[in-house]
């Protein structure tokens, strides 16, 4: 996981190099723990917003920025555990756990695991659901060779080598789910990518 991600003025993520951006989720409510500038008891964190989902990681993005923080970046390598819930008395939501995004010149050992939960406050979610679980699985199975590597880093962007068109031009529609999928892709036009998730020397991503 990784903290505010670089987004267009309209709230867009800026995509990496190969990113294909499949749906984008109004209408959630986002919840996430052990993140350090949060200020509340035990980083726990809980904003609404709109998901973003593509062949590489899922992001979320605030309405409105809470302690600062506008964005989060999950890559779908790191997600661990996650799970559709059906509560008869809350509304349906997709938790689980994803890794944080270490910078190469820190250790692992100084950063948690995060727990976060994504609930679906308006509408539907039977488009959303299938996609992101045929996604995921499709991303673990083009990187087996990654789970398969005795090292600890794991490079998010190797995900980009799944391919979701078929995926995408043959996704259930719920008419009561207010996912909209990206026939074509966003921003097509703009010429800035990012290559790396590591930050730069002015504290940017690029």
């Amino acid at each position: 996981m990784a903290l505010n991600p670089q987004l267009f003025p309209n709230g867009m993520p800026v995509p990496f190099v190969s990113e294909m951006f499949v749906l984008a989720r109004d209408g959630v409510e986002f919840e996430v723990d052990k993140i350090p500038t949060s200020g509340n008891h035990g980083g726990h964190l809980k904003t609404k917003g709109i998901i973003y989902l593509s062949n590489i990681r899922m992001v979320f993005v605030a309405k409105s920025p809470v302690g600062g923080i506008t964005a989060f970046d999950m890559p779908l390598l790191y997600i661990r555990g996650e799970k559709f819930n059906q509560p008869i008395f809350h509304c349906n939501n997709l938790s689980g756990h994803v890794e944080p995004v270490v910078p190469n010149d820190q250790h692992r050992a100084l950063y948690s695991t995060h727990s976060f939960k994504i609930l679906f406050k308006e509408g539907g979610c039977g488009t959303f659901i299938p996609l992101f679980f045929n996604l995921i699985t499709s991303v673990r199975q083009y990187n087996q060779h990654v789970n398969m590597q005795t090292q600890s880093h794991v490079d998010p962007l190797q995900a980009a080598q799944t391919p979701v068109d078929e995926m995408m031009r043959h996704a259930y529609v719920d008419p009561n789910d207010p996912t909209r999928i990206f026939l074509q892709q966003p921003d097509s036009d703009s010429q800035l990518r990012r290559r790396t998730y590591q930050p730069q020397a002015d504290g940017g991503h690029v």
